[in-house]
């Protein structure tokens, strides 16, 4: 028969409690260690202690042996300690009364005569953060600071930015910063001295708000006395406090420029150290400091190439691209200083695709008429690359390059060579990328066409790229024999192209060739407005109608609008502004850099990327009272959370797809013809339209369009708005949430309306003047977001809009809910055609 085993060796392994039968098991443990003197004692305490922290791991409540872990933590052994520590800090907060329990054990340990014990002991009493032992804290706190060990001042001084936290009355009424000013310039152990500086930091920063005493203690942390004690005493520091040093330094303003020089020569070899964040760190001192000098700045340039390069070949990748972000953000300020390194940016097979692309951004940037040939040629090896995101980035930059450079011969040389790969994706890229370069050096169009001219669009996939080659078969189609033929072959497969954008540049480039090559053209030309006028998608079908409609007006003006007399483009549109990367250079050395965007854009709740938002009213400005005061900076600053959408990153596709039924307000070519008069055109000849010819005719037959016998659509029934509803928040608020949605539109502003939105008031006077109330409204530039309602006149029946506004895009969101759905297109339609007014009156 087996031995019977004990109940203290039963759970050896603690590596699957048992719950509350467990934790009942261990109180009886501990209460029966907790007067033991036994010689095992100790280990015995230790064991269970083990699975009491093992049960709180795995999430089992133990909170019940809160008074036996008290008991069993007079011993000496520090691991049981420890672990006694750990248990009461987490249970403390959640059982404030037990917590009371603990203080007595505590300030005695924290008058042990073991460094470690009471600095442990001071740490457990800090972190227990229960506002009614506040008191308690105090004392401990004020001879920590004055203990003879190092490691206790060290816990002290963080100890007393956690009391602050606790209650600031206790810590400002101690006069706690003013010891841990005196401790930070007089102590001589730097980690003490690291710590002080952070509590002070962290203390003053939230204090400056409610207090000037702590706005100028805060600047006394910038002054030349404190910077260059510690500035004196960096080698001393971690690499942690170095870093928090040096970020104090960056902020101190020298008085002249021997202090610079000085502080510079300080700091020399920090430059060299092994740590990426200290030597950034040291970076972002020599920046700032010799912004006003601009020889010496130059020269600090030239000196920070170096330490930099070598983070870069160094360390693992991804604290490559931290410190090529920051390499890169340089190149941009001072190009030519790093054009002689441009090797030290050429790509590694072993690197991942994010350090790649950010390197060949570096070699566009850097790229001039000494080193361009060198360049481009390493780059036109990236272009068969097996990593397909990688070779498109790269043909990128060679086109970049061309555009800025003088002499691009050979550089068009290479990029037509591309052509030849028969890679798909290779040659959609190239061809966007010589459409760029026509627009820039129009001399280049006879060697690019006759090149683009042997290329077959049924091998080009990718919208884009068809798109291009499209464009260059209007632009130049005088030259290109067969682009008649070509745009004919593309428009019969109108329907099989899914593409928005390339049955765009058909539409206008069908038109170009019209008037260069009307004779071959003009069945191509009906046959692509037929097709754009009847197209489901918006912008396509109003540019046929647009196009459509010219024509009937007058040929000559129509091919003044589509095809007049161009310049070269000089300067392409630039994707960052140069305020904008000189707030990112201001926060060098933080992830302003690595993000590309300053701090505000990804932590203000207004600039964070899509995010979905609750539909939850309550938190709205009601401004149907008071027209005047709708929209006010300070409501809808604090209520952006629910008002704020960012619609950059919708996709237009999505959008429209659930507003196919947005055309039907437009008439068939059929019913343009009938409702317009003939007008009297000109004949077309080879050479273009001309004036002399008299002979009239019908634009219709012209183009082989035809009359259709389908019916013209019924008008919208005509539907009228009470011109003073009534709706409380309250309402509204309960309306919205038990409607349902009825249509999800999109719509343009004119560039008027969306100018006219710097002041977001005109719009809600405005669509009141249409009888359309505005009952919140809220945003910041260029987002707003407005909550209107309207009711159909001599009926009960409401009409609720939730209307986001993109002032860039000039793109308006809408949500239509409505009591009476049968009249919500109708409703919708006029609340779009009064938005599209909005500006011109």
């Amino acid at each position: 028969m087996a031995p019977t085993v004990p109940t203290a060796a039963k759970s050896a392994s603690p590596s699957q409690p048992s719950g509350k039968s467990e934790v009942a098991d261990l109180k009886q443990q501990l209460r029966q260690l907790a007067g033991s003197r036994a010689p095992d004692a100790d280990d015995q305490r230790r064991d269970v202690f083990k699975r009491v922290i093992s049960c709180m791991t795995a999430g089992i409540d133990v909170s019940a042996a809160f008074g036996e872990m008290v008991l069993c933590s007079a011993t000496s052994d520090v691991v049981t300690k420890k672990m006694c520590y750990l248990y009461v800090g987490a249970h403390a907060r959640a059982h404030p009364d037990l917590a009371l329990l603990t203080i007595n054990f505590l300030q005695r340990d924290c008058r042990d005569q073991d460094p470690t014990i009471r600095g442990l002991a001071l740490r457990s009493l800090c972190s227990l953060r229960v506002p009614n032992l506040v008191e308690y804290l105090v004392t401990p706190l004020t001879t920590g600071l004055k203990d003879p060990s190092a490691y206790v001042r060290m816990i002290a001084a963080v100890g007393a930015a956690k009391l602050y936290h606790i209650s600031a009355t206790a810590c400002l009424d101690a006069d706690l910063p003013a010891s841990l000013k005196a401790l930070m310039l007089s102590d001589p152990d730097a980690q003490v001295v690291a710590n002080c500086l952070h509590a002070l930091q962290e203390i003053w920063t939230l204090e400056a708000a409610n207090s000037e005493a702590a706005a100028r203690e805060i600047e006394t942390l910038y002054s030349k006395p404190v910077v260059f004690y510690l500035l004196n005493r960096i080698k001393e520091f971690s690499e942690w406090a170095q870093c928090t040093i040096l970020e104090l330094a960056s902020k101190f303003l020298p008085s002249d420029n021997n202090e610079i020089f000085d502080i510079m020569n300080l700091l020399e070899d920090r430059l060299q150290h092994a740590n990426g964040a200290v030597v950034l760190a040291t970076i972002k001192v020599f920046l700032h400091l010799t912004m006003s000098m601009t020889d010496v700045h130059q020269q600090v340039y030239e000196r920070l190439k170096a330490p930099l390069l070598t983070l870069v070949g160094a360390g693992s990748p991804e604290q490559s691209y931290s410190v090529l972000c920051h390499l890169h953000l340089l190149v941009l300020r001072a190009p030519m200083l790093f054009s002689s390194d441009y090797k030290s940016f050429y790509c590694q097979y072993s690197e991942p695709s994010y350090v790649k692309k950010l390197k060949l951004e570096m070699l566009t940037a850097i790229a001039n008429e000494s080193n361009t040939y060198e360049i481009v040629t390493e780059l036109c090896e990236y272009a068969g690359n097996v990593d397909v995101p990688i070779a498109r980035e790269s043909i990128r930059a060679v086109g970049k390059i061309a555009l800025q450079q003088y002499d691009v011969n050979a550089i068009v040389d290479r990029l037509l060579q591309f052509l030849e790969m028969d890679k798909d994706y290779v040659t959609a890229e190239t061809l966007v990328l010589v459409k760029d370069l026509l627009r820039k050096y129009p001399q280049w169009s006879h060697d690019c066409i006759a090149v683009v001219g042997n290329i077959s669009s049924k091998n080009i996939q990718e919208p884009k790229g068809k798109a291009a080659l499209i464009w260059m078969l209007g632009e130049y189609s005088q030259d290109m024999h067969d682009a008649p033929y070509i745009l004919e072959g593309l428009v019969e497969n109108w329907d099989e192209e899914n593409s928005p954008e390339v049955r765009l540049h058909l539409l206008t480039a069908v038109m170009k060739c019209f008037f260069k090559r009307p004779p071959e053209t003009q069945k191509a030309l009906g046959a692509t407005l037929a097709a754009g006028i009847s197209d489901t998608h918006q912008d396509v079908h109003d540019r046929a109608l647009f196009y459509y409609r010219l024509l009937q007006y007058d040929p000559s003006v129509a091919e003044r609008v589509v095809n007049p007399p161009k310049q070269a483009v000089s300067v392409f549109a630039d994707t960052q502004s140069s305020e904008m990367k000189d707030r990112i250079f201001d926060e060098f050395n933080s992830l302003s850099v690595v993000y590309q965007k300053p701090s505000y854009m990804f932590t203000d709740k207004e600039h964070r990327g899509p995010f979905e938002y609750s539909e939850d009213l309550t938190n709205l400005t009601v401004g149907a009272e008071d027209p005047e005061n709708v929209i006010s900076a300070q409501r809808y600053q604090e209520n952006d959370n629910d008002l704020l959408l960012s619609t950059s990153d919708k996709e237009d596709s999505g959008t429209r797809a659930s507003n196919g039924s947005s055309t039907s307000s437009y008439n068939a070519p059929s019913d343009l013809i009938s409702s317009q008069p003939l007008v009297e055109t000109t004949p077309m000849n080879a050479g273009g339209p001309t004036s002399s010819s008299l002979s009239n005719f019908s634009l219709d037959d012209l183009l082989g369009l035809g009359v259709t016998e389908s019916p013209a659509p019924l008008p919208p029934p005509a539907l009228t708005l009470n011109s003073k509803p009534v709706l409380d928040p309250g309402t509204f608020q309960r309306k919205w949430g038990q409607l349902a949605l009825s249509l999800t539109q999109e719509c343009s502003l004119s560039p008027q309306g969306a100018a006219s939105l710097m002041n977001p008031q005109s719009l809600v006077r405005h669509m009141q003047s249409c009888s359309i109330q505005c009952i919140a409204s809220g945003g910041q530039p260029p987002n707003y977001k407005f909550f209107f309602y309207a009711q159909k006149d001599g009926d009960t029946a409401f009409f609720l809009v939730e209307c986001i506004i993109n002032t860039a895009s000039a793109k308006a969101q809408l949500k239509l809910k409505a009591d009476d759905g049968t009249a919500s297109e109708a409703f919708s339609t006029l609340f779009q055609s009064a938005l599209s007014k909005f500006g011109h009156l």
